[in-house]
């Protein structure tokens, strides 16, 4: 498993950043933020960006600013300010472009069965975070599990990013944190994520931010390991989900709650 700062603090893990890299100077703005952030109230972090994104709604939706140029502003948060990094991959030949350039690959929700995927990412030795499908129940996801650790990969993370409820909402079933922790591997709640309105009529994916606070206290509370918030300088004109970041200048406060809530239930 990766190595993370200020872990003596036995505070939850952090992954945080912009939905999508769409620029150097906006990724180190946005990092250089939280590493401050997050060195005064010892959390351990993880720098989240994804070099593309391969799931948008429409065809005009941005996508990226290009792989290799992406992907190089990720290994730049990295040898800058000495955190590991995470993004997503999407098909199996991207698993070991990727893992030249970041620490964790993360599986998509949507994609959390595919077989060729999630064994290509193993074979290449990074920690895996496997986003739990929206569609699959807790229990589930120790099939997607077994099949990274059946390669000879054991460093595994799991995420709860919510479940479809209804064609437009998701909600999130506390019960899975623990369910999925018995699996023997870190769980991370997805905030953010658990937060979408999909399937809008303007083919562009809702969101309810002003929850963000709600459910990330309740997943502390209940014991999640990680955290996972994507955060924006301005999410009004964030090129991805936009609808259902928080605002940089919130996450300060946010967390500070958030780690008194931990030193309670310790």
């Amino acid at each position: 498993m990766i190595e993370l700062k200020n872990t003596p603090a036995g505070n939850f893990f952090l992954l945080a950043g912009p939905c999508v890299i769409e620029g150097e100077e906006m990724a180190m703005r946005i990092a250089e933020r939280v590493v401050k952030i997050t060195e005064v109230l010892q959390i351990p972090y993880v720098f989240k960006g994804s070099y593309r994104k391969a799931n948008r709604s429409r065809l005009d939706s941005f996508t990226g600013i290009g792989d290799e140029k992406a992907l190089k502003v990720l290994r730049k948060v990295h040898e800058t300010f000495g955190i590991p990094t995470v993004t997503d991959i999407h098909t199996a030949d991207e698993a070991a472009m990727a893992a030249e350039y970041v620490d964790i690959l993360q599986i998509p929700a949507f994609l959390c069965r595919q077989t060729d995927l999630l064994v290509a990412a193993a074979k290449t030795g990074k920690t895996i975070n496997i986003k739990k499908g929206q569609f699959l129940s807790p229990q589930a996801m120790q099939f997607a599990a077994d099949k990274v650790v059946e390669v000879g990969n054991k460093n595994v993370m799991l995420t709860e990013r919510g479940t479809t409820f209804g064609y437009q909402d998701l909600v999130v079933d506390y019960r899975g944190i623990p369910e999925m922790q018995s699996f023997g591997y870190p769980v991370i709640l997805d905030v953010t994520h658990s937060l979408q309105q999909p399937n809008q009529t303007s083919g562009v994916t809702g969101g309810m931010p002003q929850l963000i606070e709600t459910v990330a206290k309740a997943g502390i509370a209940v014991g999640a390991d990680g955290i996972f918030i994507e955060t924006h300088e301005n999410p009004a004109v964030a090129k991805s989900d936009g609808a259902n970041m928080l605002k940089l200048d919130l996450l300060e406060g946010l967390l500070t709650k958030l780690v008194r809530i931990r030193e309670a239930i310790k």
